[in-house]
């Protein structure tokens, strides 16, 4: 069966499983013992609807749809057997990863756009450095004297420093996924702009032999803050991507299922935010050598790729029993 047959001819039933999935949540089970068998009616159709797509179409935007769809239904039917620790852990061992995995492309692209404003940032500061005033606000600029780096840092407020980071990472990270209802032109744009003022400053401290010491200050909270960057700008680049290229869907239906993804990405990200706004809101100021900076962003770095990496394999091996015949 052609995969544009099979959609029109099974549509209506998820459709149906979808209006289950809301009737079933505000109504409760015990309370709606009609909308619940229809419920496991639509639940076990769609089941061997997914079953015939991971054979026949592993690889379509179908199976990923239907695989989300019945993971939803499943958790529902079986949300009273789970605690809220539980869920916690499953959604960052492994809902947060898959979505991870299956966006890695767009991710990249995130971090392709970001180098390619930082090496342009870079290049105008260096081939001129009155560019700076043209690059950065002119605040910024005025702002910058690089033999201040790591000077006056007893007068941090850490606390205070911390908390106003986070808050600004998380609204650039939410700024940078609901831009890509734009069919994605201002996340490209924010992703472009932001690796301009990170190339921009970079090459001032180049200039003024500071280099090695401004990545000191940069690396050890940038790792983990620029990855959760990338990945919502991956999230709103993805989203404009459907929307320009729906494919089998209407676009107003790839709003929503990607909006809906790109929500749980934007949650996955928020201890990676709460982390770097700790490690500069503390670590970064603090009086060590740039080389102990330096071993802090090393640490991060490894920890961010045994977290992924560990729970790619869960994922592996938990593939064929995710879901119950």
């Amino acid at each position: 069966m052609e995969l544009k047959t099979f959609i029109q001819k099974h549509r209506d039933q998820w459709n149906r499983l979808e209006q289950s999935l809301q009737e079933v949540t505000k109504g409760g089970r015990a309370k709606n013992p009609e909308k619940l068998e229809q419920f496991l009616s639509s639940y076990q159709k769609v089941s061997h609807h997914l079953s015939f797509c991971q054979t026949y179409y592993p690889n379509e935007e179908i199976t990923t749809y239907l695989n989300e769809l019945v993971g939803k239904a499943h958790a529902i039917l079986y949300r009273d057997q789970v605690n809220s620790s539980q869920q916690i852990k499953t959604f960052f061992g492994q809902t947060f990863i898959r979505l991870l995995i299956e966006q890695w492309k767009f991710v990249a692209l995130a971090f392709v756009l970001f180098l390619v404003g930082g090496l342009g940032g870079f290049l105008a500061i260096i081939n001129n450095p009155l560019n700076l005033y043209s690059v950065l606000p002119i605040e910024m600029a005025n702002a910058i004297d690089p033999s201040q780096l790591g000077k006056n840092t007893e007068n941090i407020d850490s606390p205070l420093m911390s908390t106003q980071i986070m808050t600004n990472n998380i609204q650039v990270a939410l700024l940078a996924f609901a831009s890509g209802i734009t069919f994605g032109i201002g996340t490209i744009y924010l992703l472009i702009y932001n690796g301009i003022i990170i190339g921009a400053l970079a090459a001032v401290f180049w200039q003024h032999d500071k280099f090695y010491d401004f990545w000191a200050f940069i690396v050890p909270h940038g790792i983990i803050e620029l990855t959760a960057i990338f990945i919502a700008g991956g999230a709103g680049l993805l989203m404009g991507y459907r929307l320009l290229v729906p494919g089998s869907f209407s676009r107003i239906f790839q709003l929503k299922k990607q909006s809906l993804r790109s929500v749980q990405l934007l949650l996955g990200t928020l201890p990676l935010f709460i982390i770097a706004g700790i490690i500069e809101g503390y670590i970064t100021p603090a009086p060590i050598s740039l080389e102990w900076k330096y071993g802090v962003a090393l640490i991060t770095l490894f920890a961010l790729i045994f977290y992924i990496g560990w729970g790619s394999l869960s994922l592996r091996r938990k593939k064929t029993t995710a879901l119950p015949d």
